[in-house]
């Protein structure tokens, strides 16, 4: 059995991203894409029932939880896709099945949909996932808001500044108005991703030097250890250590 899914968004990158995730599982078919919810509220409902609805909730003339209301009943599983974790009491409000939050992982997606059809969907090989999941979209206020690609092997570390995040790269620094909770939820799937202070995430991979509670990076960025955290990450340096004869 394939699963018949509409998407609607109204903005092109997201729908190129879930189209993608999509056309990567074998048991799912893209029938539609809707970036006009008022094209979506009228065609829906006269249309036939389908298995999953993707809706973005930020959309313009009509939120996606308005629209929701009006087509629920066309569709056997709805899920959220939006930037923004406040939509998500007023989600699961409506009794929707599902709520992804941007900018969510390949693994994510494939993980969802096998919670929501167990006996159906057979997700691709470790291989597959691994190959999707080498970069995630973000938006980048230095870049007027614009949504860009970061390649996970690129980040260096990841700061907290209240209500965003600085994300420091090999080859720039990106500002986005995000949580460092929800950004961590990201990395988590990556293991030489830690948290080492409050405000920081680093890769292990781009620690350059240690000196005492600070870490040196590879892009020269300064972070401080701080007390919560820093015997994971002491224990790692100390297990790549190579052993001499000297103290």
């Amino acid at each position: 059995m394939r699963l018949k899914c509409i998407v609607i968004d109204d903005e092109n990158h997201a729908v190129n991203a879930i189209k993608s995730y999509i056309d990567t599982l074998k048991n799912l078919d893209l029938i539609k894409i809707y970036t006009d919810p008022l094209q979506a509220l009228t065609e829906i409902g006269t249309g036939p029932d389908v298995d999953i609805i993707f809706m973005d909730v930020d959309m313009p003339m009509i939120s996606g939880i308005e629209l929701s209301k009006a087509v629920k009943h066309k569709t056997s599983k709805l899920v959220f896709t939006t930037s923004h974790s406040k939509y998500a009491y007023e989600a699961f409000e409506i009794n929707a099945s599902a709520y992804l939050l941007k900018p969510y992982t390949f693994a994510r997606f494939a993980e969802t949909i096998n919670r929501l059809f167990p006996q159906i969907v057979h997700t691709t090989t470790s291989i597959d996932i691994q190959k999707e999941e080498n970069h995630f979209f973000i938006r980048n206020k230095n870049d007027n808001n614009n949504l860009i690609k970061v390649r996970y092997n690129t980040i260096v570390a990841v700061e907290s500044l209240q209500n965003y995040v600085r994300i420091y790269t090999l080859d720039e620094t990106i500002v986005s108005y995000i949580g460092l909770s929800e950004i961590k939820d990201v990395l988590k799937e990556h293991p030489n991703f830690v948290q080492v202070h409050r405000s920081f995430i680093i890769s292990k991979n781009h620690i350059e030097k240690v000196d005492g509670n600070s870490l040196k990076m590879s892009n020269q960025l300064i972070v401080n250890l701080g007390n919560n955290y820093r015997d994971e990450v002491l224990t790692y340096i100390k297990d790549k250590t190579i052993k001499t004869g000297r103290s």
